[in-house]
């Protein structure tokens, strides 16, 4: 009597489906992060990947549709000595944040001579898109000269919305304090300063925001996002520039109907004092941090506010440290004052 052996079951790769079903019902509805993680776990997926030339661009530009403007997606194809590659690489310059996290690395604020000779871009480009819950509310691309003496000398600042704009929008404005929190979790912003000569781009936001505050009086609604970036090793460097922060700032008024109304969105750059940088040494940082490794984009919104957090309390520590240095020199001083007051009377009398 013979005994029938099973035989395993037989389990279907991937590569089994038919290359059109892949390229035009799969791959397609992958978000950038899934598909970049797919091309490493799958080599049929990264030879396709490769070869649909626009799968990477319709993924930048689905994800930030600031980027489908024709200046911008012509820089894009650039990124890359094969053009076709040009929104794969944009793409993994601008999803992750800045990597090591630079509140854990230790930073020299002694000017180098590798440092000396970054070379400052003559212009930048910034692509900026904001949701709300998904939907797209703002989005934006603006260029920005980086060589006048104006710009050099002056702090760094790239606004963009004119004092007279407003931008509507189809979000209630909140009451109170405690209706504001909402929007920690339901706004995102992106904005990508891109360096059209050296082809490198840095996403400088940290997607959502790490503090939302409403005016007392006015009732504004200030939204603002951050990333946190290293500092130093520039000619103006000190002990406060060793960490810097590159702020954006979304601030939001009411409308009659009762709805928010965008009014400010600008960013800038600030050190551990609260000091804005000009634009030549903000230049210097930005230009440093572009050329510096990317991280996985995994988390990417707790390790944003984890490094924010961290820069405030070091500002927390710096502000207390000085505090107390001045109450030593207050002391000192009214000590020597009373000494010499009391020498002089016993001179005296």
């Amino acid at each position: 009597m013979s005994i029938a052996t099973a035989s395993p079951p037989h389990t279907a790769g991937i590569s089994s489906l038919h290359t059109d079903i892949l390229e035009s019902h799969v791959l397609t509805r992958l978000d950038g992060q899934t598909l970049a993680s797919a091309s490493c776990a799958s080599a049929t997926i990264h030879s396709m990947s490769e070869r649909n030339h626009r799968l990477w661009s319709d993924v930048c530009h689905s994800t930030w549709p600031s980027t489908s403007g024709e200046l911008v997606a012509g820089i894009i194809s650039t990124f890359s000595d094969d053009y076709s590659n040009g929104p794969r690489e944009f793409f993994s310059q601008s999803f992750p944040l800045p990597s090591p996290d630079p509140t854990t690395t230790t930073t020299t604020t002694t000017p180098s001579s590798s440092s000396s000779m970054v070379s400052s871009p003559s212009g930048l480009i910034s692509a900026v898109d904001v949701y709300y819950r998904n939907e797209l509310i703002f989005t934006k691309t603006e260029e920005t000269e980086t060589v006048s003496g104006w710009f050099q000398c002056s702090p760094f600042r790239i606004d963009l919305l004119d004092p007279k704009d407003i931008v509507p929008t189809q979000i209630p404005h909140p009451d109170g304090e405690h209706t504001c929190s909402h929007l920690i979790d339901d706004m995102t912003l992106s904005w990508i300063l891109i360096d059209p000569v050296s082809k490198r781009a840095i996403n400088l936001s940290s997607h959502k925001p790490v503090s939302v505050q409403r005016h007392w009086l006015s009732g504004e609604v200030q939204v603002r996002f951050a990333s946190i970036l290293p500092g130093g090793n520039h000619k103006h460097s000190s002990e406060a520039t060793a960490f810097v922060q590159c702020g954006i700032v979304v601030n939001c008024g009411g409308s009659e109907g009762g709805e928010m109304q965008v009014r400010e969105l600008s960013m800038e750059v600030e050190d551990m004092d609260g000091k804005h940088l000009n634009g030549r040494d903000s230049l210097v940082i930005l230009e440093r941090t572009m050329k510096g490794k990317r991280g996985n984009g995994v988390k990417r919104e707790e390790e944003a506010r984890d490094r924010h957090n961290k820069f405030e309390e070091m500002k927390r520590e710096r502000r207390e440290q000085k505090l107390r240095v001045e109450e030593t020199l207050d002391t000192l001083s009214v000590a020597f004052g009373l000494s010499v007051f009391a020498g002089l009377f016993f001179i005296f009398c």
